[in-house]
């Protein structure tokens, strides 16, 4: 009988299909690997910004071998239990855990989040010079503001006025509705622009974050008090809202962030430039240290204003922000993103809570299998980002990205020797595109590209300016766009909104920005997505990498869109969110306590076997 059997299974057509599958798949997987992360002999590390070779030395497959060590050296710190997390947590951040961090910790491990102290990094470098605060003038400012998520007695509400705005209250109260339960009475006020509102001067953080360092203690066992004391206190005052002075749009919004940066800082003494109806005056001799031969290693770096002082006329938040309202002062507000330097307390977009298929994509929408998909990128979006004007508008990041993608510009440029208004040709000596050298480019683009904006948004009416350049095009569902290989993401007044959707589709994602993010310490760029930097100068290069070598480059391509929406699985999913915002409002709750300084988790201290 077996003979028969043997005999069926093998010449069945569907075993058959089967069994060439299995063995594509398993060459597919060593392909990869083969590709990847196989011999890194001849990289020449000792001279980071030298010219570019490509084959398997490109510069990319070293970021690449090294970002996915740092990846996995990130996972061995991963805690499987309350007493490891708690070790860590004292290890890592000098205090006891606040109360309520064994509940919080069930939960995790009971929505199987992978549970990494350093994910929550952000947490305490937001919270950090709040610490030097007067507790009770924070908890006073926090209750009284414009809108506030507040929580008493294991309750959660929105309040204040939100009449034809956005409903971002409502999808953070209804966030932290979901674990209100396990809150002590806290209050979460928040911000309501787009953009980011608090620029501290640069020596008075570093004051208070002094003053935290001095003050911070971890109390012996009988010392720790294990309950919050609440709000009623706060409550009875009903304090009246504080404003602090803000700056408006008579301001000049660069002027006022380069005074957060360092003293020695590249940008902390270069001025807003005076004329923005000039040429765009790209950086010379480009080689910063975040860099590997032209290509993003430090990912913190390449977001940060403070070392790239060319950011001030090539980001349209510096050029024209579409509003400004900043303080100087330190008050607590929490906000979905933020500039490096800005002082609040981020959180989750809000549009990332939404099921709105515009920033999602759908919640059953993640795109065809590689091999289905158009070898091609796509950006469509309004050409947001700031005030675009008649005198200003080709300093602006979005319209860069777009004319960058144009293949009948390029293609000009090439052969035409046209200029275009908003970027010049990356340096040959650092970029040694080949579809460039050879002057076929633009044509390239002209297949390869789909980009547009849906709305330029102009100020006046018409804008005669903008029509020899970009013409409004037809928008594409986010379901759609992931019909194609590459996304790329760019800031629009602040952050995008669109990465999550981006980080869970079956797509590469390209991302540049000046605006941090809660889920930064998580995502690591080159496994996760590909980094570019701010002034796309890598963009060409990066793309002809990917899509040059149709073996090398489109399995690394592949890889990074494969391992990313693994990753974004595991680590971006409303249950991730939804613990982040519960730990940081403990610690929120324990800023504004009274014996902040004595409050503490110890049952692991008491009871080791618990």
């Amino acid at each position: 009988m077996w003979p028969r059997v043997k005999h069926w299974f093998w010449h069945w057509p569907s075993r058959l299909v089967l069994r060439y599958i299995t063995i594509l798949f398993f060459a597919g997987f060593f392909i990869t690997n083969y590709f990847l992360w196989t011999s890194s002999q001849g990289w020449d590390v000792a001279e980071p910004n030298g010219p570019v070779t490509f084959g398997p030395k490109h510069p990319i497959k070293k970021l690449m071998v090294d970002a996915r060590a740092r990846h996995e050296a990130l996972l061995a710190k991963r805690s499987y239990d309350l007493n490891d997390a708690a070790a860590r947590y004292r290890a890592r951040r000098g205090r006891h855990p606040p109360p309520g961090f064994d509940k919080w910790t069930e939960a995790a491990l009971g929505s199987n989040a992978i549970l990494v102290e350093d994910f929550f990094d952000r947490i305490y470098k937001d919270l950090t010079p709040f610490w030097a605060l007067d507790s009770q003038t924070i908890a006073q400012r926090a209750a009284s503001w414009h809108w506030v998520v507040r929580v008493r007695n294991g309750q959660a509400t929105g309040q204040g006025n939100t009449t034809n705005r956005v409903p971002w209250l409502q999808l953070w109260t209804e966030l932290v509705t979901e674990f209100s339960m396990h809150l002590p009475d806290v209050d979460m006020p928040i911000n309501y622009m787009d953009e980011p509102r608090i620029l501290v001067p640069f020596d008075e953080v570093a004051k208070l974050v002094e003053q935290e360092r001095t003050n911070r203690r971890m109390p012996p066992v009988h010392e720790v008090v294990t309950g919050f004391k609440g709000l009623s206190q706060i409550d009875a005052m009903n304090p009246q809202l504080y404003e602090p002075h803000w700056f408006n749009r008579s301001d000049n919004y660069w002027d006022l962030t380069r005074v957060t940066c360092g003293p020695n800082a590249p940008s902390r003494n270069v001025e807003q430039i005076s004329d923005f109806n000039t040429p765009v005056n790209y950086p010379s001799g480009w080689a910063p240290d975040y860099t590997y031969k032209g290509y993003i290693k430090n990912w913190t770096a390449a977001m940060d204003p403070c070392v790239q002082p060319h950011l001030r006329e090539m980001h349209g938040s510096f050029v024209n922000p579409m509003s400004l309202s900043t303080t100087q002062e330190l008050i607590p507000m929490f906000g979905g993103s933020k500039l490096p330097m800005n002082n609040e307390i981020l959180i989750p977009g809000a549009m990332y809570l939404t099921v709105d298929e515009f920033y999602s994509g759908g919640e059953n929408q993640r795109g065809p299998a590689w091999h289905r998909k158009k070898n091609g990128i796509v950006w469509r979006g309004v050409a947001s980002g700031g005030k675009a004007k008649s005198y200003n508008w080709h300093r602006f990041h979005r319209h860069r990205l777009v004319q960058m993608l144009n293949g009948t510009t390029v293609n000009a440029m090439e052969h035409q020797d046209s200029k275009a208004q908003t970027f010049n040709f990356p340096d040959a000596e650092i970029y040694k595109n080949t579809r460039h050298t050879e002057n076929r480019l633009g044509k390239w683009l002209k297949k390869f590209a789909n980009a547009g904006f849906i709305s330029r948004q102009c100020q006046v009416e018409p804008c005669e300016y903008l029509d020899p350049y970009y013409a409004e095009v037809d928008s594409m569902p986010m379901k759609d766009q992931y019909k194609y290989k590459f996304l790329p993401d760019a800031d629009g007044n602040s952050f995008s909104a669109r990465f999550r959707g981006f980080m869970r589709s079956s797509s590469t994602p390209l991302k540049a920005t000046i605006y941090a993010e809660w889920h930064d310490d998580r995502l690591t760029p080159w496994v996760h997505f590909v980094p570019l930097d701010n002034s796309y100068q890598d963009l060409y290069s990066v793309l002809d990498y990917f899509t040059d070598d149709e073996v090398a480059g489109d399995t690394a391509a592949r890889y990074i869109a494969e391992r990313g929406k693994e990753w974004s699985e595991q680590v971006l999913r409303r249950e991730d969110m939804r613990l982040y915002v519960w730990r940081l409002l403990l610690e929120w709750a324990r800023v504004c306590d009274e014996n902040r300084h004595n409050l503490g988790f110890i049952k692991d201290l008491i009871d080791p076997q618990r």
